[in-house]
């Protein structure tokens, strides 16, 4: 029996990760061991959480804090926001322009709901995490830029000016997910050019071009690598730009869910009118401890140094493997690490024969490399990207050092099939 259900609900996209993530934890449920580099999270046995903020935590719950946090999030918690990006990121925001939520993902769905209309313009580009999904659920009209190796996979101002009149909101990500690359300082500025000359354009009736700017991984940068914000670069954009920050990946938190956005006074006020009707708010006893830890710089430093060093030797290690086997004539590679927990990899097999299996496609690629040389990484496609691009996202969240080896050997018994 056929059954209608909602626009939205009859053409919501599934997510290629959750599909191809059940079909990882099936196999291991069966046995077998898969060298899993797919979730963008962390296994905690690894990468556990700052023990001073366990410890606040444990304490806000033995203290009662189990009822219903601001609207806006504690104040106390806001405060200490403000301090922390103030230190680590050099941003002065006051305590009416933070807003806290259960993490990232509701901070996202509420900018596109405070700010985008159906029809409207969304600028983003592929492969990135989820813009397509929510781009989708809003019924906007998607300006997709698709992005290339020859700029580490981030879109430039060059890429987005076709785009900009009349559109809405661009989003852009930075230390991105998936790739694990930055935005140079100076295409950075020139995009924040380009949105200050449309708003400038503008009526004062017409609705203003808004940056929605994620810098979830901002603080997780290697060597010379250095994060940018465009408030920082111009000054002018804070009128203009909503972040998306908080604790998730910048202290290995994913499951504490607190997170926040700063932003103009008058656009977080109604993103905090639609959060209260959606109910997405942190945990008030997670707020609570967040709040202490964020403002304890020295213990924050050294977890950081610790906790950096760690993740960057993984992305190091998997990096050299791959362009070892690149060096020996097979058809993968890989960027450099810059960023995040996410090392960008190239497996360039489809059209090829490998132990007797056609692979037909990236789809195929994907499959073989699983089934056989048990590993498990998300292609690019599930990002938005082109359904034949061989590129992949490869998570060390997860990741231990001593099974990097033996899953390069076993990854080249098969590519040498």
């Amino acid at each position: 029996m056929s059954i209608r259900l909602s626009h939205l609900a009859e053409n919501l996209i599934g997510s290629e990760i959750v599909r191809l993530g059940n079909e990882i934890n099936d196999r291991i449920r069966k046995g077998e061991k898969i060298f899993n580099y797919t979730i963008g999270d962390f296994d905690p046995a690894i990468f556990p959480i700052p023990k001073e903020l366990e410890d606040l935590i444990v304490d806000a719950y033995k203290h009662h804090y189990t009822n219903y946090p601001p609207g806006d999030g504690l104040l106390e918690l806001r405060t200490a926001v403000a301090a922390f990006i103030r230190e680590f990121s050099g941003l002065d925001y006051a305590t009416n322009e933070i807003q806290i939520a259960s993490g990232g993902r509701p901070l996202i769905y509420t900018i596109f709901k405070t700010i985008v209309d159906r029809g409207d313009k969304v600028i983003y580009a592929v492969p990135s995490w989820n813009n397509n999904h929510y781009t989708n659920m809003n019924d906007a009209e998607h300006c997709v830029i698709e992005t290339s190796l020859e700029n580490n996979f981030m879109p430039t101002a060059a890429d987005i000016a076709p785009h900009i009149k009349g559109a809405a909101l661009v989003c852009l990500c930075t230390p991105q997910n998936p790739t694990g690359t930055t935005l140079p300082k100076e295409e950075l500025e020139k995009i924040c050019d380009l949105i200050l000359e449309e708003n400038d354009k503008r009526g004062p009736d017409e609705k203003k071009l808004y940056l929605m700017f994620d810098q979830m991984y901002g603080i997780l940068t290697f060597g010379d690598t250095r994060h940018y914000n465009p408030v920082s670069v111009r000054p002018a954009m804070k009128a203009y730009t909503i972040f998306v920050d908080g604790i998730s990946k910048a202290f290995a938190a994913t499951g504490v869910r607190v997170g926040w956005s700063m932003g103009p006074a008058e656009v977080i006020s109604k993103m905090k009118a639609l959060l209260s009707h959606i109910g997405a708010w942190a945990p008030m006893a997670e707020q609570k401890a967040v709040a202490g830890y964020l403002t304890q710089t020295e213990n924050i430093q050294r977890y950081l140094d610790h906790y950096k060093k760690e993740l960057e030797k993984r992305l190091q290690h998997i990096h050299e493997g791959f362009i070892s086997l690149k060096n020996k004539g097979y058809k993968v590679d890989a960027v450099a690490p810059q960023a995040a927990i996410y090392l960008t990899i190239k497996i360039d097999l489809a059209g090829q024969t490998l132990g007797g299996q056609k692979l037909n496609n990236q789809g195929d690629v994907t499959s073989y490399i699983l089934s056989e040389a048990k590993l498990a990484v998300v292609p690019f496609y599930a990002f938005g990207a082109d359904k034949d691009s061989p590129w992949y996202r490869l998570s060390v969240g997860t990741s231990k050092i001593e099974d990097i080896d033996e899953m390069f050997r076993k990854l080249e018994a098969k590519l040498k099939a």
